[in-house]
């Protein structure tokens, strides 16, 4: 794999991409859930369809970009409880090139985004619906929350790189997808406390 230096690309607003970087965003957006969430979108349709959402009021969507304007990656932000809170959904880094720093530069510059417009709290829900957490696949029930502050990563949940930039686990929803799959919430004080 070749070493792709962080100077080698640029974060921007999706928006400002046009029809050829929503397409590349729905492609990466199909390729980074489809070993671990097929599902999620699992056709390119389904990743537009997606990718379209977040051209609308209250949305927020910043893109990764590479050499020869390939998109390596995208992340996304809803505005809700007034602006106060925006929610992180989602986050996808095409499986090339992953582990180099590409999801970290987009949540910190999501961050950024959504701090200036006032908000003072990012959060995010991260499914486990393959058992890759201590919640997945247990009965939660009825000791909720001893249950929680027990989590553990059992293989590549995505939990623990969240915790790794200053996120929280907030709660759970237990078997939100299903018995014994759960979404787990995690969230970050982004603003002041004088908001």
């Amino acid at each position: 794999m070749a070493s792709l230096a962080q100077t080698s690309w640029s974060i921007l607003d999706l928006s400002s991409l046009g029809a050829p970087g929503r397409r590349q965003a729905a492609q990466v957006l199909v390729a980074a859930f489809a070993a671990d969430y097929p599902a999620a979108w699992p056709t390119l349709a389904d990743g537009l369809a997606e990718v379209e959402e977040f051209f609308a009021e209250g949305r927020l969507a910043r893109a990764a970009l590479g050499e020869g304007d390939r998109l390596l990656g995208w992340i996304g932000a809803i505005s809700a409880y007034d602006g106060h809170a925006w929610e992180l959904h989602p986050l996808a880094v095409h499986p090339d090139f992953q582990g180099r720093g590409i999801g970290t530069a987009l949540v910190r510059d999501l961050e950024e985004q959504v701090r200036a417009r006032g908000a003072t709290t990012l959060y995010l829900g991260s499914d486990d619906e393959t058992d890759t957490t201590s919640l997945g696949g247990v009965d939660l029930y009825p000791d909720v929350l001893t249950k929680l502050a027990a989590i553990r990563n059992l293989g590549r949940h995505p939990f623990t790189f969240y915790q790794k930039l200053g996120y929280s686990v907030v709660g759970v929803l237990p078997d939100a997808n299903g018995f014994g799959r759960p979404d787990i919430f995690m969230a970050k004080r982004i603003g002041d406390k004088a908001r």
